[in-house]
């Protein structure tokens, strides 16, 4: 099973980007964020029509994310548990039905820019509501993956200049932390299994010439739960996906599993 995620940066904007890319690289499994837009809207036929099930938690202009499996999905939940008035579209999950089942958590982290704030505040609340659900997933001991846009650089090899990054909320040491506290539950980080290499970037800004300086950063992520860590064949980064026709400024991360 192949799951990749993919910060697409509004899907409708990049619509043919998506498509094409869902031809050329065949995920079982795409988990999407910022698709900018209602469930009502999201091209759901365009998709459709090359194999995959759609499962949306959408918002107008802002946040919303979205599963495509070309298996079958089942218990689908949308929305993270914890605060019935967070109306913000940023978590979907489902149980993805391949040769094993999967629990698949689909999440786009709040940026919590500016820090310290109100937004930093919601970030860090936010984090602290997913440590609950991931301890939950983890008490059912299924494989589960916990992949999407986290917003949080993880360690200085993870970023191109680190001086830059360090009262920004991606990178402040609170981020950091709860970043930490989620992998201390048992979590795996997916790249860090297979590379330990400094470098290794998901995000290159549009502005001030970012991708052609290779001046990145790592913030898109799989966690793995330690059955779905026994599953793990393969983990990497599509950084050509980068230097593509009306990219993102996210590319897909990949996992393939056992599964």
């Amino acid at each position: 099973m192949r799951i990749a995620t993919y910060n697409i940066n509004g899907v409708r904007a990049r619509l043919e980007t998506v498509l094409g890319w869902l031809e050329l690289q065949e995920p079982h499994v795409a988990l999407l964020q910022e698709i900018k837009c209602v469930d009502e809207v999201f091209p759901r036929e365009e998709i459709e029509r090359l194999g995959y099930t759609i499962a949306t938690h959408g918002q107008k202009s802002f946040n919303g994310v979205a599963i495509l499996s070309k298996l079958p999905l089942e218990d689908l939940v949308r929305g993270l548990p914890g605060d019935d008035e967070d109306e913000q579209a940023r978590w979907i999950e489902a149980t993805v039905m391949g040769d094993r089942a999967v629990r698949v958590c689909n999440l786009y982290l709040p940026n919590g820019n500016p820090a310290p704030g109100p937004k930093f505040d919601y970030k860090l609340s936010w984090l602290e509501r997913m440590q609950a659900r991931v301890q939950a997933i983890l008490a059912s001991e299924e494989p589960a993956v916990f992949a999407g846009d986290y917003n949080v650089i993880p360690e200085a090899r993870d970023v191109r200049r680190p001086d830059d990054w360090r009262d920004d909320a991606l990178f402040r040491p609170e981020s950091r932390a709860a970043f930490r506290r989620l992998e201390n539950l048992g979590l795996y980080d997916a790249i860090r299994l297979r590379t330990q290499a400094p470098g290794v970037y998901s995000f290159w800004d549009f502005q001030r010439g970012s991708w052609e300086r290779d001046d990145g950063i790592r913030i898109d992520h799989h966690l793995l739960t330690p059955q779905a860590a026994d599953l793990l064949r393969d983990a990497w980064i599509e950084r050509d996906a980068r230097g593509g026709t009306k990219p993102s400024d996210h590319v897909p991360v990949w996992v393939e599993l056992e599964a």
